[in-house]
């Protein structure tokens, strides 16, 4: 399958169901809907307030890629950052701005290839994404991408899955133990049986290669609500060595 195919394939799948929005039942677009989806997302990973540090934005120009249902971009908006948001989806785009009217704020959304963002050198202070660059085809330019527009001393924040895992091994056991196929790679059972078809999952030696362009790199492995449900109680045993999350935080020098 070629790049162009794949992408469209991973539009179209966030086209239909934005992220989150399966933890809603409230109409979508009401503010019923964006409270019951900001309330799943931050019980299911209370640890993105410590990571996002929502406060420490004020007055600083934030880029979000990958916004989403725009839940982690309000909360930038709320502290007073100047915010910028992309998404590859319409969709998202379209509630995104409808939160935004909602509430009252200010931002710039609009629909952007993460691979090819279409601002100038050095234009944020701050680049944040959770969750979304591994799904990307080229996910290296898309990190390349977001270090380019960055400030020198612009800090970045992004969370990519990490492949040796709980939530990794649980499907593996399923779609390739169970199935006969115990010689099927991570990597393998995660691009094809996670969300969008050819989501990817890294060690962290693979993102300390990936961000050497940073300054201050530190990558955290994080352990999920996720990774404890499929363990049955198993990850508390390993905390944060198996966790489902990387994120890696950084600098430009």
């Amino acid at each position: 399958m070629s790049t162009t195919d794949l992408k469209q394939r991973v539009r179209a799948f966030w086209e239909e169901d934005p992220c989150g929005s399966e933890h809603a039942k409230a109409p979508e677009g009401s503010p019923e809907f964006f409270a019951e989806v900001e309330r799943e997302r931050y019980e299911l990973e209370p640890f993105i307030a410590d990571y996002a540090d929502f406060a420490r934005s004020r007055g600083r120009h934030v880029l979000e890629i990958g916004v989403g249902l725009g839940t982690d971009f309000v909360q930038f908006a709320r502290a007073g950052a100047h915010v910028t948001g992309v998404d590859l989806t319409e969709h998202a785009v379209a509630l995104v701005r409808r939160r935004l009217e909602l509430e009252g704020l200010q931002g710039d959304v609009r629909v952007t290839d993460a691979e090819t963002l279409p601002f100038e050198d050095q234009s944020f202070d701050r680049v944040y994404s959770w969750g979304v660059l591994h799904h990307t085809p080229d996910t290296a330019r898309a990190v390349g991408e977001a270090i380019r527009v960055l400030r020198p001393a612009g800090d970045l924040c992004v969370m990519l899955y990490a492949r040796h895992s709980w939530v990794a091994f649980g499907m593996w056991a399923r779609h390739g133990l169970l199935r006969g196929r115990p010689r099927r790679s991570l990597a393998d059972v995660i691009s094809h049986h996670m969300e969008s078809e050819g989501t990817k999952a890294f060690t962290p030696s693979e993102l300390r290669k990936l961000f050497r362009g940073l300054s201050d790199l530190r990558i955290d492995q994080v352990a999920t609500a996720y990774d404890r449900a499929i363990s049955r109680g198993l990850a508390r045993l390993t905390g944060n060595r198996l966790g489902w999350f990387l994120v890696v935080r950084g600098r430009r020098p």
